[in-house]
């Protein structure tokens, strides 16, 4: 039943996807996200109101809604600072997102810690991210709507390269997908880690794709975005396949750490190549894009989960490092990127 409810997350977010990119064409990022940011810690401030299975459904698809507007409309700003500075920095900015990830989870421990209940919790947060978009808001780039466009259809299937950077994202966040919700269990039952170290191959991941975004910049300066995903796409699979022929803690932990630095400049990079193409607007051309790329984030663990119950997780794992290679392959048919 829980598995059920929680489904209403991502299907909230996949119904709203065709939309956002319209919405952020038509009033422009600045606007939506101004609007979106409070919002989206309203929602996640009621998910502690839900006293019924389908009250938490329903916050969680109203989450999920407001979540993708805002995460659409923050990606769109993020291509367009980067046409404004213009040099790379995609890639650090969701290397902010990963910290941040990394700081819900540590105040989240501490709150438990304190005894405060979600409600007040969640609600601590809202009032803290009120203030930072009240002191920041101002300082976004001015979005534009795009009045010279054809009015854009509501689902229209992205074609060519973006179907290509779409694929490319849905290989990347697969990837990311099976990592979060199978690395533990691969430490227990493959590796046979001890207990206190069956959380090492997922913390190393994690610490390694938030350090990979914070240098990834500097590498997509040197050696362009084409070959730094090309060369992602070998590390992740080097390191997958570390992972799987080496199911020892120091090798596979080392595997896991490759397949991190892999994933790290992936799918901020090809947001942002997306927000630059000359043929849809920015913003619905990263809601194509991020589509495509989500229904990865949504399939890899249910995709790892089923080849490991006709073989064996270990091998299923195998799987993770043929999508870094069609990574690299994928990204070699792509003619301009820089």
């Amino acid at each position: 039943a829980l598995g059920s409810i929680l489904l209403a997350l991502p299907l909230g977010q996949l119904v709203t996807m065709p939309i956002s990119g319209r919405l952020v064409t038509k009033y422009g990022s600045k606007k939506i996200l101004t609007i979106t940011a409070p919002l989206y810690v309203v929602a996640l401030s009621n998910l502690g109101l839900a006293t019924a299975p389908w009250h938490l459904a329903v916050f969680l698809f109203l989450f999920g809604v407001i979540g993708n507007m805002c995460n659409i409309a923050v990606n769109t700003q993020g291509s367009e600072a980067e046409k404004l500075f213009g040099r790379p920095i995609m890639t650090s900015f969701h290397g902010a997102w990963s910290i941040a990830g990394f700081t819900g989870a540590l105040v989240g421990l501490l709150m438990v810690n304190l005894h405060i209940v979600p409600y007040h919790h969640f609600w601590i947060i809202t009032v803290l991210i009120w203030l930072n978009i009240f002191l920041n808001y101002k300082h976004l780039v001015p979005g534009k709507g795009a009045k010279s466009e054809r009015k854009p259809k509501l689902f229209t299937m992205p074609e060519g390269s973006l179907l290509q950077l779409g694929i490319i994202g849905f290989c990347s966040m697969a990837t990311e997908g099976a990592m979060f919700d199978w690395s533990g269990v691969y430490f227990k039952e493959i590796v046979k880690a001890p207990t206190s170290l069956v959380i090492l191959g997922y913390a190393s991941f994690m610490i390694m794709m938030a350090t990979g975004r914070f240098v990834g910049d500097k590498i997509i300066e040197k050696l362009g975005r084409k070959r730094t995903i090309q060369i992602s796409g070998l590390i992740i699979s080097s390191g997958m396949f570390l992972s799987v022929f080496l199911p020892y803690i120091i090798p596979a932990t080392i595997g896991f750490m490759l397949v991190g630095v892999g994933v790290s400049s992936i799918v901020p990079t090809v947001y942002s190549v997306a927000g630059k193409n000359g043929k849809v607007s920015p913003g619905i051309a990263i809601a194509m894009v991020s589509s495509v790329s989500y229904l990865g984030f949504l399939m890899g663990p249910p995709l790892i989960g089923y080849i490991s119950a006709l073989s064996s997780l270990q091998y299923s794992y195998a799987v993770i490092g043929v999508f870094g290679l069609l990574v690299s392959f994928i990204v070699g048919k792509i003619r301009a990127m820089d």
